[in-house]
């Protein structure tokens, strides 16, 4: 194998980046089979590897060839694809798909939800829409009047947001724990993070703490930003559930079981760099942790590797943020108006990360001369340092630099929106407070709410009540045109189909009278930044 490391590995990796217009365009399709499934194959129109190809060698670690830990580190933009590879994948019942719960999924549906959970094949079709991406589409029965899947878009910054406003609400925390056992008396001190007010938490003398002046978030200060009622705070966790609960494939999966082994629970990081501490944290265990075990009974062990995971787990946390699409001057003029009757004290624009995990971000915009699919057009930017450990492939790790994260409008906290919005349970009663939904993608994702109940972006805005009652009648009494320049602006907040928009790593032709040509549509084509060209197409 050639020798790259040092100044030419970087020089070649950034001159992939350059000239990937020029290399093979594969775009793949949602929900999509691989090669050795299916025939006739057309370029783009299935996955590449087998799912045992997939896997590889297994986990492994940074020095063993073909693992997931070995392309994590030194061929990231390959273990990304491979995850969008998994998340599109089709997986067959020899494979382990199904069955939800078990074969007749019977049991109490208030203790057990996954009994009401979209039984799909595919990470997809819950989450398809736009056509291969991680977007937003499926509807579950996990709650009487169900749940609506959200988009997947920017789930990585929002994991990172999550865990560093966490961090800092739990250091306010032990410095007034600190300072009222050395001073003898109790310390209050308001969390804050990031701007964003969490209440107050105090400290007793005798060591104890007083969470009852905490604001939207669980007394033990963990932002839990996944699922509509903050169930969540780490992908890897989410998709561990989600291929169990949606999918019926279980993963003995060895960071999660450790972090709650019941006999000596043990601190891990994951391949993403989130720390999963069981002294600090709820974690929940998976429902198999030995790839023996068949905790389903369909005859299928070890149904998902590991390995695979950590690839789901990094394509994620490296997803692409929302676009923004076409802004005119009345779109323009509706964000300040946004700000103006009060909606950003909680839907707040621009929040930054301290130490940024990814190794890429594409900003994506709308742009007439260079888009082609929906005129928007995509910008890759590597963020990640080449470290030369003599080893044939350099490792391309994080540069872990600040980051500001753009119209995201959230705050990470829990909120009563008031009747309208609370929830039913199957055991009849309510939950009244939600995590507050952030506003990118919004423009192209109805329907709206934790429940699809609201058909367009006016009526769920009317629908809030509760601590946003108050902004909503200030939209109310706006006129029918300032109404109109609001709904305009969150318009321009979409999501996308990657393979379908050009971008500065495939330009496409804009123009082209071939637009279903891969090559001529242009896509974020991941590709043109493989590093290891022996692992082969994906």
């Amino acid at each position: 194998m050639k020798r790259q490391h040092g100044e030419n590995a970087k020089v070649t990796y950034l001159w992939f980046a350059i000239i990937g217009l020029m290399a093979p365009v594969l775009a793949a399709r949602a929900e999509l089979t691989d090669v050795t499934q299916t025939t006739p194959n057309i370029p783009g129109g299935t996955i590449g590897k087998s799912l045992k190809q997939q896997v590889g060698a297994g986990r492994g670690d940074e020095f063993t060839s073909g693992s997931s830990l070995y392309l994590i580190k030194r061929d990231p933009a390959r273990s990304i694809r491979r995850g969008r590879q998994l998340f599109q994948r089709k997986f067959t019942m020899a494979q382990g798909f199904g069955p939800r719960v078990s074969n007749n999924s019977v049991g109490n549906i208030h203790v057990n939800p996954a009994l009401g959970a979209g039984l799909v094949d595919s990470c997809a079709g819950c989450h398809g829409r736009p056509r291969g991406s991680a977007g937003a589409g499926g509807d579950g029965a996990t709650r009487p009047d169900s749940r609506d899947a959200p988009h997947l878009f920017g789930i990585g910054l929002v994991e990172i947001l999550a865990d560093e406003i966490t961090r800092d609400l739990r250091a306010i925390r032990s410095q007034a724990l600190a300072l009222a056992i050395n001073g003898g008396s109790a310390v209050t001190r308001p969390l804050v993070s990031k701007g964003i007010r969490y209440g107050a938490i105090r400290a007793l003398p005798d060591g104890s703490i007083d969470t009852s002046l905490v604001e939207g978030v669980d007394p033990d200060l963990r932002v839990r930003p996944f699922f509509a009622h903050g169930g969540e705070f780490s992908i890897r966790g989410f998709a561990v559930g989600a291929y169990k609960e949606e999918m019926g494939l279980e993963v003995p999966d060895p960071d999660l079981c450790r972090a709650t082994d019941p006999d000596n629970p043990i601190q891990t990081t994951t391949p993403a760099g989130l720390v999963l501490d069981p002294a600090l944290d709820r974690i929940k265990r998976p429902s198999i942790c030995s790839a023996a075990e068949d905790g389903d009974g369909d005859g299928v062990r070890n149904e998902i590797d590991p390995a695979l995971v950590d690839h789901m787990e990094f394509y994620l946390l490296n997803y692409f943020s929302p676009a923004a699409g076409k802004m005119t001057e009345r779109a323009e003029s509706g964000l300040g108006l946004l700000q103006e009757i009060g909606c950003t004290g909680c839907h707040i624009q621009n929040l930054r990360i301290d130490s940024d995990r990814r190794v890429a971000d594409v900003e994506t915009r709308f742009d007439p001369a260079k888009g082609i699919f929906n005129r928007l057009f995509a910008t890759a930017e590597t963020l990640f340092n080449v470290v030369d450990d003599g080893q044939a492939f350099p490792q391309l790790v994080p540069k872990r630099n600040s980051f500001l994260v753009k119209n995201i409008f959230a705050d990470f906290k829990r909120h009563d929106l008031g009747p309208a919005f609370h929830e039913r349970q199957y055991d009849g009663s309510l939950v009244t407070k939600f995590m507050t939904e952030p506003l990118w993608g919004a423009g192209s994702t109805a329907p709206y709410g934790h429940d699809g109940r609201s058909v367009n972006l006016e009526e769920v805005i009317l629908r809030h009540g509760g601590e946003a009652q108050q902004s909503k009648e200030r939209f109310a009494s706006l006129s029918d045109n300032d109404q109109r320049k609001i709904l305009e602006f969150l318009a321009t907040r979409v999501i996308f189909p990657p393979d379908d928009t050009a971008s500065n790593l495939n330009p496409g032709n804009p123009g082209t009278n071939d637009p279903q040509n891969p090559a001529e549509h242009g896509s974020i084509n991941l590709g043109a930044l493989f590093q290891i060209p022996a692992e082969g197409p994906e």
